[in-house]
C-alpha cells in the first residue's frame, strides 16, 4: 500500500443512527489528481473528516500516508494541507499576516511559492481578511494550502465562489503543484467539467456509497452508449452491461468495456446496431446516480481487505 496516498475499506460513517457514509472503499495513489465526486449531501464532507480525524470512523478503516486515521491524526495533519468548504481564518488579519502566522508551523513551507500564487490569483495582501470577497477569501485558503509543501492536499469544494477564470487558474496550480513536487491532491466537487479538466482518477459517490473507481482516461474510453434493434435481444444487466432500457423496437444499452465487441456480439445475433457512442463523464455520471448501481470500470487499485488493512497499523 506504499503506492497509495489514501486507502480506505468499508468505511462508515453515521450520525445518530443515520448513515452518511456507508462501506466506502477508496484507492488514491501517490502523486496523482483524484476528484471526488458527488451531488451535495452525498458524503463527501464527512469522507473527508473521516480521513482527516476530525470526526469520528462508525466503522471500517482507512490510511493517509500511511498512517491510520483512528490513531495518528496528528502526524497525518502535519503532512497534509486541507481546504475545508467552510472557509473561515481570523476575520482581523491580512492574507500577509495569516502568511507570517502560518509560516512557522510547516517546515517545508515556500516563501517563494506565495509569492507566486499572491501574483497568480491577484489577492489583495494587505487587505484585512474580513474585507475579502467570497472569492479572494477562498484564494488565500488555497495560496496557504499550496504554500506548505504537504504531500497531501485535500480540498472541499475548493472552487466555492470563485468566477471562472480564477476556477482556471487554481486547476492550473493544482496540476503544477503535482508535477513539480509530486503531490497527491484529492478534492471534491460535484462540478464534473472540474474534475475532468485535471483529474487522473474519478471517485463517484451517491448516498454514501461509490459508485465508481477508476481512472478518466479508461472511464472516458470504455463506457457505451449502444441502440440496437431486433429479436431476443438481451434484457439483463451484466458485469458489462450496466443497464437496459427499451424504447420502442429500439434497445439502449450502456456499456462499461468493450463496446464493440458487445455491439458485434448483438449483430451476430441477428439485431441491427444503429447507434455505438462513446459517453461523457456527466452522462455517466448522470446516468450511475440515477441508476444507484455500483460499478467499476478499470479500478484505481486492488482494494486492500479490511483485515489487511488494520493489522498494517
Amino acid at each position: 500500500m506504499r503506492d497509495l496516498a489514501i486507502v480506505a475499506a468499508r468505511l462508515t460513517k453515521s450520525y445518530e443512527r443515520v448513515p452518511a457514509v456507508s462501506g466506502l472503499s477508496l484507492n488514491v495513489p501517490r502523486g496523482s489528481v483524484y476528484g471526488f465526486l458527488g451531488r451535495n449531501g452525498a458524503g463527501k464532507t464527512s469522507t473527508i473528516k473521516m480521513l482527516l480525524g476530525l470526526t469520528r470512523v462508525t466503522s471500517g478503516a482507512a490510511q493517509v500516508l500511511g498512517m491510520d486515521v483512528r490513531s495518528e491524526r496528528l502526524a497525518i495533519l502535519k503532512r497534509t494541507a486541507f481546504v475545508s468548504e467552510r472557509k473561515a481564518l481570523p476575520r482581523s488579519l491580512t492574507p500577509r499576516e495569516l502568511v507570517r502566522f502560518s509560516r512557522g508551523f510547516y517546515p517545508d513551507w515556500s516563501d517563494r511559492a506565495v509569492e507566486k500564487y499572491a501574483k497568480l490569483f491577484e489577492i489583495p495582501m494587505e487587505r484585512r481578511f474580513e474585507k475579502l470577497s467570497n472569492g479572494n477569501q477562498t484564494k488565500v485558503w488555497l495560496l496557504l494550502a499550496l504554500s506548505q509543501g504537504a504531500d497531501l492536499l485535500i480540498l472541499d469544494e475548493p472552487g466555492t465562489a470563485l468566477d471562472p477564470l480564477s476556477v482556471d487558474q487554481m486547476l492550473r496550480a493544482l496540476a503544477e503543484d503535482t508535477a513539480e513536487r509530486g503531490s497527491t491532491i484529492f478534492f471534491s466537487s460535484h462540478q464534473l467539467e472540474q474534475v475532468e479538466q485535471i483529474g487522473e482518477y474519478v471517485g463517484m459517490i451517491e448516498k454514501g456509497q461509490l459508485l465508481l473507481e477508476a481512472r478518466l482516461d479508461d472511464i472516458k474510453s470504455g463506457f457505451r452508449l449502444i441502440t440496437a434493434a431486433g429479436n431476443r435481444l438481451p434484457t439483463a444487466a451484466t458485469e458489462q452491461v450496466l443497464s437496459v432500457d427499451r424504447d420502442g423496437e429500439f434497445y439502449k444499452y450502456v456499456v462499461t468495456k468493450d463496446g464493440d465487441g458487445f455491439a458485434e456480439s448483438l449483430r451476430r445475433d441477428g439485431a441491427t446496431v444503429t447507434n455505438l457512442t462513446p459517453l461523457n463523464l456527466r452522462e455517466i455520471f448522470l446516468h450511475l446516480v440515477r441508476k444507484e448501481q455500483a460499478c467499476t470500470s478499470g479500478n484505481a487499485g486492488a482494494r486492500p481487505a479490511l483485515s489487511a488493512l488494520s493489522s498494517s497499523s
